[in-house]
């Protein structure tokens, strides 16, 4: 016969268990070693590229928001905000954004703040949600760049990502895109 204490002793699970459970939540398992490795690898590749053509068209303010897209790209690919859809209609969408902020505002600190809050909702109505693009659209009213050669350079940027992130995630077995439109 067993004693109460035992018993309830018996049903908790040990305190290494609990906290390994309080640690892990309820987060997806990571990836593997491989996909670790190989969109570690595509993103350093598809950046260093993306570097180079900001710094040669003066535009280096556009790198962080490239790299947080990179980021969703290569290592949440079957993520909403990844699929490429998002990736580049959410950036072209929200640097369209920043220059229709323009034709009314002057270039700072306030209109780069209308201009990424707008920028999210214009992203949400037209179903390309990609959080990384809001800060493109707050660099946009914040430096004025020369319209079309800053497109046209996004443009190629976000698509290069979707291409990176293509390969890579193919080479490490995982599916990309999700769904393309």
């Amino acid at each position: 016969m067993t004693t109460p204490s035992t018993t309830t002793a018996d049903a908790r699970p040990a305190p290494t268990s609990r906290i390994s459970s309080l640690l892990a939540g309820r987060a997806p398992e990571p990836a593997g070693p491989r996909a670790v490795a190989v969109g570690t690898a595509t993103s350093v590749a598809a950046l260093l590229a993306l570097a180079a053509g900001a710094v040669a068209f003066d535009v280096p303010l556009l790198i962080p928001p490239l790299a947080a897209s990179m980021a969703l790209v290569a290592g949440a690919p079957a993520l909403p905000l990844a699929q490429p859809r998002s990736v580049v209609g959410g950036q072209l969408l929200s640097a369209l954004t920043g220059f229709a902020v323009l034709l009314v505002a002057d270039p700072g600190i306030w209109a780069a703040a209308v201009a990424g809050g707008l920028a999210l909702g214009v992203m949400t109505l037209a179903r390309t949600p990609h959080s990384p693009a809001a800060a493109t659209a707050l660099i946009v009213a914040l430096e004025a760049p020369a319209f079309w050669s800053f497109m046209g350079l996004l443009a190629v940027a976000a698509s290069v990502l979707v291409l990176v992130g293509l390969v890579g995630n193919r080479v490490s077995a995982r599916p990309y895109p999700v769904y393309w439109w």
